[in-house]
């Protein structure tokens, strides 16, 4: 059942307009992100909201100049962050992503990854309100997966990152009016 509402919660979820602002700026999400070699721009951000329950908040930061679409599409460096709001069980968050990558992908393209994916849901543990992880692509070194600042995982893959950045930049992943104001479209 708690894996269900986890899928439900990914699937089905809207944004908490009262409760948003708040919630952004407990995530505190700076204006621009940088590695030291390299500033990125946001230009995106939502909170993820199920019912009355505020899950995450999100940015998404790409370089000065491209859009989000534009580095999604051309694999281009690119940043997701996502800060908790909640407590989550490591089971019910592979199982949810899980689910959105079978309603986003063919069965053979999961069966070509399944390896590689399942490194890197192993590399998650529970998520505890107040964790931050990031997705951060960079064509030359790959996908890294971050959890508060430590790089946890690494791969360099490139379908592998395409697949699973598109949990949230993918029609099919997130829902599409939260998708589209993380990709700084409008709805």
């Amino acid at each position: 059942m708690r894996q269900m509402l986890i899928v439900l919660l990914l699937i089905y979820s809207t944004t908490g307009v009262a409760a948003e602002p708040a919630r952004l700026k407990e995530a505190n999400f700076p204006d621009h992100w940088t590695d030291g070699s390299q500033v990125m721009e946001r230009k995106g951000q939502i909170v993820l909201t199920y019912l009355w329950a505020d899950i995450y908040a999100a940015a998404l930061f790409t370089q000065p100049g491209i859009t989000p679409q534009q580095a999604f599409n051309e694999q281009l460096d690119l940043r997701i962050e996502l800060f908790y709001l909640r407590d989550l069980n490591h089971g019910d968050i592979t199982k949810a992503s899980a689910t959105i990558l079978k309603r986003q992908q063919s069965a053979a393209i999961l069966a070509s990854l399944d390896g590689p994916l399942k490194k890197l849901q192993a590399s998650f543990g529970d998520i505890k309100r107040g964790d931050r992880y990031a997705l951060d692509y960079d064509p030359q070194r790959g996908l890294n997966i971050e959890r508060n600042g430590a790089v946890i995982f690494n791969s360099q893959n490139q379908e592998l990152a395409k697949i699973y950045l598109g949990i949230w930049l993918a029609p099919e992943g997130l829902p599409e009016n939260l998708r589209l104001n993380l990709l700084a479209q409008s709805p």
